[in-house]
């Protein structure tokens, strides 16, 4: 499949911090590509070196068949770049931001009014063509973000944590817009904190302090993990908890209501009768399961327990 976008050995540094430490990178063509990691992994950096906004340290990119940053003009027009913070003049209108920004995209007149009708018309925006971008809710404002950014109908649409600010419908509402313009040939690469936005990408990277945790298909992913997933269920969660933290194959334990839910090393021989002999004096009416991983215990194992193992490894070096 050709690669929309191809990055190798990616490397950003500011002075001596490593924002990002040399990745590879290959975006199929008109999928919905993910960028999964907490503040400070890296994600953002790495959008902007992609569209030319940000030169690389080292490493080269290429994105629609142009070199960056050396071709980054060329392909500016081919791209729509959406940030988490509302970027468009709250003092103009809906249509005034539209027009505004067709005309910055090079659309004649007549093909300018043609996209904003029907961007409006799409994205749920005729009610409010006359209202001032400023007193828009966070839905509004990311509807009209996504139809300037699609206006000029780009290749490749990045989108920096483009819903951090929107409530759960908004989210899905948006989610749907993304995946019709990837059935029309958009390619999308999107960067995101939601593990269950994460689960919605064809292809998704986890990012961990400037380097890939962990890539593919986020079934793949989740069928791949590192790690045995058990969850507990027991009328004294801090005592099981007290019993779990004297086993050295559990690598975490995490709350989930009235259950726990418990990450180990991926080659015990017996999990649950492991877990279930360390509960038994302490609570009895323990109920242990082996379950499926989800998303967000893949990126706990591809990321804080990485982390850890690390750690330990340096130590003993």
């Amino acid at each position: 499949m050709t690669a929309a976008i191809s990055a190798r050995g990616l490397a950003r540094h500011f002075g001596a911090v490593v924002a990002v430490a040399g990745i590879d990178l290959d975006v199929p063509c008109a999928q919905i590509y993910g960028f999964l990691g907490p503040n400070g992994s890296g994600k953002s950096t790495t959008i902007r070196m992609l569209c030319g906004l940000m030169v690389p340290t080292r490493g080269t990119v290429t994105v629609l068949g142009h070199a960056v940053p050396k071709e980054s003009e060329a392909l500016r027009r081919k791209l729509g770049y959406m940030t988490q913070r509302f970027s468009l003049w709250e003092d103009l209108t809906v249509a005034e931001n539209l027009d505004f920004m067709g005309r910055v995209y090079g659309l004649e007149r007549a093909l300018r009014h043609e996209r904003m009708r029907d961007r409006v018309a799409n994205y749920d925006l005729a009610g409010i063509v006359g209202q001032r971008a400023g007193t828009l809710s966070g839905g509004q404002r990311q509807r009209l973000a996504l139809a300037a950014a699609t206006l000029h109908d780009p290749e490749l649409l990045l989108l920096d944590e483009p819903t951090s600010a929107v409530d759960p419908q908004s989210r899905r509402d948006f989610w749907e817009n993304l995946f019709a313009l990837v059935a029309a040939g958009t390619t999308i690469l999107v960067s995101t904190h939601y593990m269950d936005e994460a689960e919605r990408c064809h292809r998704l990277a986890i990012l961990d302090r400037g380097r890939i945790a962990a890539e593919g298909e986020p079934k793949e992913l989740v069928r791949d993990i590192d790690a045995t997933v058990i969850e507990i269920e027991s009328e004294d969660l801090v005592a099981a908890r007290r019993a779990l933290a004297t086993l050295p194959a559990v690598r975490s334990v995490a709350q989930l209501g009235n259950r726990l839910r418990v990450l180990l090393h991926c080659d015990a021989r017996d999990p649950e009768g492991e877990l279930g002999a360390a509960l038994a004096s302490h609570c009895p009416d323990a109920r242990v399961e082996r379950v499926e991983a989800s998303l967000e215990d893949v990126f706990v194992a591809a990321t804080r327990l990485r982390k850890e193992a690390e750690t330990v490894a340096e130590r003993a070096a």
